[in-house]
C-alpha cells in the first residue's frame, strides 16, 4: 500500500474502514466505464451468470460489501462503480489498493464507446448525461472520459460497444470473463401432472403418459419417481430410453443456440397424469444427462407430494 493510502481517510474524506481478511477470498469484478456504454447490461449478464451484483456502489463501501457478502456465502461479487457517485468516485483507486493488500484482487471491466455512439444513445432516451450540468451533452461525455482516464489504464478488460448489438455485447462480455457458455445457462426441469394443469411459463412441454404407469402397481402407488423401484420400472418401460435420448438431443440442440440469443433461463416441463411417478423419474434422468453435458440444471417436482 502506498504512503498516501495508509492514511485514515479516502480522498473523498470518508473514513477508511478496518479491513477484515475474509476466510475465503472472493472473486471481485468491478464494472465501470462510460455512461451509456452498457454498464447496466453488463450487470444484468453478470447476475444471470451467478455473480452477486451491486449497482451504483460508492467505492468506499466496497470493503464492507466484500466482507458482508463473503460472510453470506457469496464468492463471486460484481460492483458497478461509476461517476454517478460524484466525488466519491475518487476513492476507487485507493479502495482497490486496500482490498489487494487484504488479499482480495479485483478484475476491472471498462466499457467505452465513441462520442458519436454515446450522443446517439443519450438522445434516443432523452436523458441528460450525469456530468452534463448546464453544459452540452458532448461536454459531459468528454469530462467523463477525463475523469475515468486513470481507471481505464488500470482496467483488465476494455470493451468498446460502439458498433455492437446488445446480444453481441453480452456474448463478448461472457467470453471476456472466461465464462462457459454452457454452464452459464440455467435449465429448470419441472415435473407436473396434466390433471393439475400445464405450467404456463414452460418453454418446452413433454408428455410421458405413454409410459407404463406405476400408479396401477399396488406396492408402488404410494411411492414417487424418486424411489429406486419406481424409477427402474419407468426407465425400463417400452419407449422410455428412446424418448429420453430424443428429448436430450432436442434440448441439446436448442440450448446450444439459446446463449447466442442472450437467453439465460430455459424451463422444461415433463408431465404425466398425476405428476408423482413417470414425470418425476424422467425429469431426474434428464437432469442427470444434461448435467453430464455440462449444463447447470435445477429440478423441481410441482405435484409429487399431492394426495395419491
Amino acid at each position: 500500500m502506498t504512503e498516501e493510502a495508509s492514511t485514515n481517510t479516502y480522498p473523498s474524506g470518508l473514513p477508511r474502514p478496518q479491513i477484515p481478511l475474509p476466510k475465503a477470498h472472493p472473486d471481485l469484478l468491478i464494472i465501470t466505464g462510460m455512461s451509456g456504454a452498457g454498464r447496466s447490461k453488463a450487470a444484468d449478464v453478470a447476475s444471470d451468470l451467478g455473480w452477486y451484483v451491486v449497482d451504483n456502489l460508492p467505492p468506499s463501501m466496497l470493503v464492507d460489501m466484500v466482507g458482508v457478502a463473503t460472510q453470506m456465502g457469496h464468492l463471486r461479487l460484481a460492483a458497478v462503480v461509476d461517476v454517478r457517485g460524484g466525488r466519491l468516485f475518487a476513492d476507487l483507486q485507493e479502495v482497490l489498493d486496500d482490498l489487494a493488500s487484504a488479499g482480495v484482487s479485483a478484475r476491472i471491466v471498462f466499457l467505452e464507446a465513441s462520442d458519436e455512439s454515446l450522443v446517439r444513445r443519450f438522445e434516443s432516451v432523452r436523458r441528460p448525461h450525469p456530468l452534463q450540468g448546464e453544459g452540452t451533452l458532448l461536454e459531459g461525455i468528454r469530462q467523463e472520459r477525463e475523469t475515468l482516464a486513470e481507471i481505464r489504464e488500470r482496467a483488465d478488460i476494455v470493451i468498446d460497444t460502439s458498433d455492437t448489438t446488445v446480444h453481441e455485447f453480452a456474448a463478448r462480455f461472457v467470453a471476456e470473463l472466461g465464462e462457459d457458455g454452457v454452464g452459464s445457462l440455467l435449465v429448470n426441469l419441472l415435473s407436473f401432472g396434466f390433471r393439475n394443469g400445464v405450467p404456463v411459463d414452460a418453454d418446452f412441454v413433454a408428455d410421458v403418459r405413454f409410459l407404463d404407469n406405476p400408479h396401477w402397481v399396488p406396492e408402488l402407488r404410494a411411492l414417487t419417481g424418486l424411489d429406486g423401484r419406481v424409477r427402474d420400472r419407468v426407465l425400463s418401460s417400452d419407449g422410455a430410453e428412446e424418448f429420453l435420448s430424443a428429448l436430450t438431443k432436442v434440448l441439446e440442440v436448442a440450448l446450444s443456440r439459446y446463449r447466442a440469443h442472450d437467453k439465460h433461463f430455459v424451463a422444461v416441463a415433463v408431465g404425466c397424469t398425476g405428476g408423482r411417478h413417470r414425470s418425476v423419474a424422467i425429469v431426474e434422468e434428464t437432469a442427470k444427462r444434461l448435467r453430464d453435458l455440462g449444463y447447470t440444471v435445477r429440478v423441481s417436482h410441482r405435484d409429487m407430494d399431492r394426495d395419491v
